[in-house]
């Protein structure tokens, strides 16, 4: 009885691992164009200032600005994750990217958040751009962020170069870690 639960588990997260497989491959293939990327990059940086205090006057004083307004993460024992988004400079999109992870584990359903990353620094910008597939945790540090309701983000100092926002359809979420997450470069 032990053997075959085990081998029921091993074919679920094969067909599971085939099913990701496929995902990834449909969303990579048949992306969203570079008009549409942008479009919905507006909307958030839109939502970013309008709910979050300050949140304008922080961004502006960004060097760099990655956002990714959808990445959808969906697993049944293997989980993955995806997401197509673009590199602001200076309120212009410069570069486009995608964000891609892999997990194994306990684990049942979909979620969408929208993620927000700053680069407060010209030299971890940099050495963002000149990767070849930059992995959050390994190729830079990343904190999320978080501060006081109420309290101005226009206002805060943050002592590390890159700053991490992710949301969900209930707001800005804490306590989370993009620790892994990889970006590479696109052609939109």
């Amino acid at each position: 009885m032990k053997t075959s639960l085990v081998a029921t588990m091993k074919k679920a997260a094969a067909a599971a691992a085939v099913l990701l497989a496929m995902f990834f491959f449909v969303a990579d293939s048949f992306g969203a164009s570079a008009q549409q990327i942008d479009i919905e990059v507006d909307v958030t940086l839109q939502e970013f200032a309008k709910e979050v205090r300050g949140g304008g006057t922080f961004l502006a004083k960004a060097e760099g600005v990655l956002v990714f307004p959808k990445v959808i993460k969906a697993g049944f024992v293997v989980g993955g994750e995806y997401g197509e988004g673009a590199l602001r400079i200076g309120g212009k999109t410069v570069h486009y990217y995608n964000t891609a992870g892999a997990s194994f584990g306990f684990q049942l359903g979909a979620q969408v958040k929208t993620l927000v990353i700053v680069f407060l620094d010209q030299g971890a910008l940099q050495r963002f751009i000149n990767s070849e597939g930059w992995e959050a945790g390994v190729d830079g540090s990343v904190a999320i962020a978080q501060w006081g309701v109420g309290e101005d983000l226009s206002s805060t100092e943050f002592a590390d170069p890159i700053i991490a926002f992710v949301f969900n359809n209930k707001g800005l979420m804490y306590n989370l870690t993009i620790e892994g997450a990889k970006f590479t470069r696109i052609v939109r």
